[in-house]
């Protein structure tokens, strides 16, 4: 039961988190109220007993990838009289646009079925371990591609960015 109610107040987090990130003047403000939303999903992972996922959530999302966003915001330096102002026929277009993508995810939840939180209480589920046994066991072909296909994108990215010697 006490479970139940650490969801639900870990979902207004993330929720009311997420829309100040949306609403928020300040990039900088956007980006703390991200982080804090990051951490509300990381509790989720921990509810779900995906310790190892929630872990690396906090350390790739909140640490690592909030580094550079909040880098990107300081090097951009930006101020309301240099800001492009959108037009208002953009500012409806993108509210329709959001209502559409509400009611198509409304429509779309509308009929499953929520499952409760204790039936995710097997302790084997979210470990390293299980984790490692699946990745590197039925997965390890798809694994191994995957790896490639990232190092062969990295070689790429670095051919493309050298300035060629005419």
């Amino acid at each position: 039961m006490m479970s139940q109610y650490l969801f639900y107040f870990l979902t207004f987090v993330a929720i009311f988190c997420a829309l100040l990130v949306v609403f928020s003047k300040n990039p900088i403000y956007s980006a703390l109220f991200l982080i804090v939303t990051f951490f509300a999903t990381a509790g989720h992972y921990f509810l779900l007993n995906a310790q190892f996922l929630a872990a690396v959530h906090v350390i790739v999302y909140a640490g690592a990838i909030m580094v550079l966003f909040i880098y990107v915001i300081m090097m951009l330096n930006l101020n309301r009289e240099v800001e492009p102002h959108k037009s208002t026929a953009i500012k409806i277009a993108a509210t329709v646009c959001g209502c559409i993508l509400g009611l198509v995810l409304v429509a779309a939840l509308r009929e499953t079925e929520m499952s409760a939180i204790s039936e995710y209480s097997n302790p084997g589920i979210g470990l390293i371990e299980r984790l490692g046994n699946v990745l590197f066991g039925a997965y390890m072909v798809p694994f191994e591609i995957s790896t490639v296909l990232f190092l062969s994108a990295m070689v790429g990215a670095v051919f493309l960015s050298k300035k060629s010697i005419h």
